[in-house]
């Protein structure tokens, strides 16, 4: 296993209370190891972690959703989408223990003279370390850190044929972002309906740019997850074999969606965590695996299912990011319910230990 997918380790010296509690957590950590179960989190909080403010004229008036978790600098982050009734906008949060957040703010605003980000800025994905059990601290491409956005063209929520594209940045608060690299035209009938979430990731000199697109259909349209390889982040070429997660048979978990990929590296096999929506459009997350980012084996698992009525996620649960934290993994989800006929969307999160209280 290598330096990523192997929980951090003290390098100053212990006093005898850390050292036993060091000793604990490893040896939770070499069970966890032991068992089948390493990318299992069964045990939800059971309540929101991040909230739309409801505050009118606020990017995230309405709502908060795609949460991307990351560690940076000693501290927990997380980039998340903003929804005004306008369109997204790309908001920033942060924290010490993974549950209690603190919004910072829009990073990434939309650009009411582009023709690409007049409506809709959505930045999903920042390049990362790939191990599922490494810190998640972020990396840099030359000098920059590499985040990875999503674009509609029209006012309203996802309206019309969405683009992915790359940004730069030295602070993770002011980005600059290229031009669309990605184009719903220039792919297969099975995306041509428009790009959805990017995952972007490097592995043995190559980026992979995982996304997830839905087909032209205007009403019950499928949505199913591909793959584009790139050397230099410039010219990107679309895996032969996409969809690689493809929607499921009638009746199964991800028979309409098969979408919003989260790939994180697991030793030598590569876990792709995403949601199916059903036919009864139910929405849970899942997971899948890859020896190689390209041949693809589902696990017919629910990762995350949606609560009973009343919840905080009883209508979806959806939209995966996990992060590590001693030993643990933490994942994040968009939980979705509805009062009084309105949708209610925000951020909760999962972990394979179960909580104490908070």
């Amino acid at each position: 296993m290598d330096a990523e997918n192997t929980p951090p380790r003290r390098k100053k010296a212990l006093t005898r209370r850390e050292f036993l509690a060091a000793g604990s957590l490893a040896l939770a950590a070499r069970v966890r190891a032991a068992g089948s179960d390493r990318i299992g989190t069964p045990y939800k909080l059971g309540k929101y972690v991040l909230n739309a403010s409801g505050t009118q004229g606020s990017f995230d008036a309405i709502s908060v959703d795609g949460p991307f978790i990351f560690r940076h600098k000693g501290r927990y982050y997380m980039t998340f989408i903003g929804f005004d009734g306008i369109g997204y906008q790309t908001g920033l949060a942060s924290s010490s223990d993974l549950v209690n957040w603190q919004k910072e703010g829009c990073i990434l605003k939309r650009d009411p003279t582009s023709p690409i980000l007049k409506y809709n800025a959505a930045m999903s994905w920042i390049l990362r370390e790939n191990g599922l059990y490494s810190p998640g601290e972020l990396k840099q491409v030359d000098g920059y850190y590499l985040g990875a956005y999503h674009a509609y063209p029209g006012q309203g929520y996802e309206q019309g044929p969405a683009v992915i594209g790359l940004g730069r940045s030295r602070d993770l608060r002011n980005w600059v972002l290229d031009p669309p690299c990605l184009l719903a035209q220039d792919g297969a009938d099975w995306e041509r309906g428009g790009l959805y979430k990017p995952c972007l990731l490097h592995h043995h000199g190559k980026y992979y740019m995982f996304y997830n697109a839905k087909n032209q259909m205007k009403r019950g349209w499928h949505e199913q997850t591909g793959v584009a390889i790139s050397k230099d982040l410039k010219s990107w070429t679309r895996y032969s074999g996409n969809p690689v997660i493809a929607n499921g048979v009638a009746g199964s978990l991800d028979e309409r969606f098969a979408s919003d990929p989260c790939v994180l590296q697991d030793g030598k096999e590569w876990v792709l965590y995403y949601y199916g929506l059903d036919a009864n459009a139910v929405a849970r997350d899942l997971a899948a695996t890859s020896p190689d980012l390209l041949h693809i084996t589902k696990s017919n698992r629910i990762l995350i299912d949606v609560g009973p009525e009343g919840s905080i996620d009883s209508r979806y649960a959806h939209k995966p990011s996990v992060i590590q934290y001693q030993g643990d993994l933490y994942h994040y989800y968009c939980a979705v319910h509805r009062e009084d006929r309105h949708e209610i969307r925000g951020v909760s999160v999962a972990r394979s230990r179960p909580w104490k209280s908070y």
